[in-house]
């Protein structure tokens, strides 16, 4: 477990102090005992400067730590820094250096947490116990993250959620989870039923020693779930704010607000399906996707819904699940009569979805950048963060994408998918050692886990290690039957190994299959490539062209069809990015 624990190492972010502010690991600035709120754009020019103190920071470095490729306007870096520098007077610690950048000016010391500032929160899944549905115990995890997340006074910085849940399958125990995550506290619990009430069980674990610092035990009504949730977050912010450590184990009443039979059916429509379709499992999926259809129609308010439908909807359409004509029509689904009572942040949550949509679906880039652009303030989510480094990957964008992605996993470093898609990032960036190397470490990290199988099987055969690749890539295969992607991915492992009639085996299959269902092709050009039939991956190609598929332009990059470029039809698919990107600076541009 050591070694697991080790894989991930030196990717938390620092903590500084400086000219009487602190800023903590989770981004939180405090002046004093006094916490200010930071826009992310200011945030990442704040923690830019502090880590090269004492160095002058370019406009362009800094243009390119915000916005990377995208086209901004010329004064954005300025007025970012200025806003910034009025958040922090009356310090005067941002110089200005003329013609060449921005300094720190004053002392900056790295530092820990310190006495005062907010304590570190990971928040174990809830066990679910007899009689109580599976899902159950994880929505409840789910809602009391969010409802912290929400609040209006940040209580504590919450850990990932992503990183929690690895380690807690891993069955590292809470306090083992706590040191590795940097966290000062562990909530856990367990969801148990009666016949006429649901009872939740919550302890707060001190990570440093293991000690149990206090128990809740709260009761509601059977099916009303969300009380129970929000009466914990209202204990906890009262544990928090007074410092109290006693023991308190006697169940109690959970406040219950009133809400129509609709409402409760719908609340419970979209835990169940919030649960069902992370697992990423085909059927799982689509029986989410019409749970979450149903809570929309029985309560169109439910704002959490309709964001799960459309990030359900990229991911299965990443998947290969779902076309993506109906994975379109879905994420516009979602937005459609949004009620007047849902506030602009709550909708915008449904931004980075609607611009996966425009640019994968519609090819229309200038409408993407807008969407990203708009919600570049969202708080961080991992699925938002995949469609933000999907979106930058298909723009050939591959450092912005590694820097996303290199910031995500200093939040979150035991996210299985995050991990994985950084080695696919270095792939496709043309830096072989860089992309094997991250390739071993998320294999060593998660090595049943989807996301590091698939990718590390692409990788791993294309650097010489085919024999390996392909013994991954069936494991995958045969774990995750319905995951067409994980054949496609064995079959150029095979290919690779100098076993083409087994990877035309497989090819055939996914023929087979597309009679009777919507099969992804893109990922078989390259099996193609390898097989030394360049005529049949161009074919493939202009069939994911013409689907819309959203591997396509990350395809066009990848170095495995090398053997491709140059050739007449290869080059006119990459003149379709072209042309977009020619529309959208001219569209900047006025």
């Amino acid at each position: 477990m050591g070694s697991f624990l080790a894989a991930a190492a030196g990717s938390a972010p620092h903590a500084y102090r400086f000219a009487g502010f602190q800023l903590e690991t989770d981004g939180a600035l405090l002046r004093g005992e006094t916490p200010l709120h930071l826009p992310p754009e200011e945030l990442a020019v704040l923690r830019l400067l502090l880590a090269r103190a004492g160095e002058i920071v370019t406009p362009l470095e800094l243009k390119r730590t915000l916005w990377g490729g995208m086209d901004v306007a010329s004064n954005s870096v300025s007025r970012c820094v200025a806003s910034l520098r009025a958040r922090l007077q009356p310090e005067d610690c941002i110089q200005s250096v003329y013609k060449r950048g921005y300094r720190i000016s004053a002392v900056v010391q790295a530092a820990g947490r310190r006495p005062g500032a907010l304590p570190r929160l990971a928040i174990l899944p809830f066990s679910a116990g007899s009689g109580v549905p599976e899902y159950l115990g994880m929505a409840i995890t789910g809602e009391i993250t969010d409802l912290l997340k929400g609040a209006r006074n940040a209580i504590a910085s919450l850990a990932a959620q992503d990183s929690v849940l690895a380690l807690a399958r891993r069955g590292l125990a809470a306090q083992e989870i706590g040191a590795a995550l940097h966290a000062d506290l562990v909530l856990t619990g367990q969801l148990l039923a009666t016949p006429r009430h649901d009872r939740l069980r919550a302890e707060m674990i001190r990570a440093e020693d293991g000690a149990q610092l206090w128990i809740e035990d709260l009761l509601a009504e059977r099916g009303r779930i969300g009380a129970l949730s929000s009466e914990l977050v209202n204990r906890v912010t009262s544990r928090l704010h007074s410092g109290g450590l006693s023991i308190a184990a006697v169940a109690e009443p959970a406040v219950e607000v009133e809400s129509s039979p609709h409402r409760n059916e719908a609340y419970e429509l979209f835990l169940r399906a919030h649960y069902e379709w992370q697992t990423l499992e085909r059927h799982r999926m689509q029986d989410a996707m019409g749970r979450l259809i149903r809570a929309i129609e029985l309560d169109p308010s439910l704002i959490a819904a309709r964001v799960d439908l459309a990030h359900l909807s990229v991911a299965q359409a990443c998947h290969g699940f779902m076309s993506p004509l109906v994975q379109a029509g879905m994420v516009r689904r979602s937005a459609e009569r949004i009620p007047d009572s849902a506030g602009n942040a709550d909708a915008e949550a449904l931004l980075p979805a609607l611009g996966w949509v425009d640019f994968h679906f519609d090819h229309n880039l200038p409408a993407a950048l807008k969407a990203f652009a708009r919600s570049a303030y969202l708080p961080y989510d991992p699925w938002t963060t995949r469609e933000r480094v999907q979106f930058a990957l298909s723009r050939r964008r591959f450092g912005e994408a590694i820097d996303l992605l290199s910031a995500a996993i200093a939040l979150d470093p035991y996210s299985p998918w995050l991990q994985a898609l950084l080695a696919w990032a270095l792939h496709l960036a043309g830096d072989p050692p860089a992309s094997v190397a991250q390739t071993r470490k998320a294999l060593a990290l998660f090595p049943e886990h989807d996301g590091p199988n698939l990718y590390g099987a692409i990788i791993l055969s294309f650097n010489g290690e085919a024999a390996h690749a392909a013994e991954l890539a069936n494991e995958l295969a045969v774990r995750s039957r319905y995951f067409d992607l994980a054949t496609a991915v064995h079959a150029y492992a095979l290919a690779c190994a100098g076993r083409g009639d087994d990877a035309r085996e497989l090819l055939d299959r996914l023929q087979w299959l597309g009679r009777e269902r919507f099969v992804m092709n893109t990922f078989n050009a390259a099996v193609y490539v390898a097989l030394g039939e360049p005529v049949a991956a161009l074919a493939e190609l202009r069939a994911s062209l013409e689907n819309r598929c959203p591997w396509f332009f990350q395809t066009l990059a990848d170095p495995r069809l090398k053997p491709l470029w140059g050739r007449p039809e290869f080059e006119e698919m990459r003149g379709v990015l072209a042309a977009m990107e020619a529309e959208a600076e001219k569209s900047a541009m006025g």
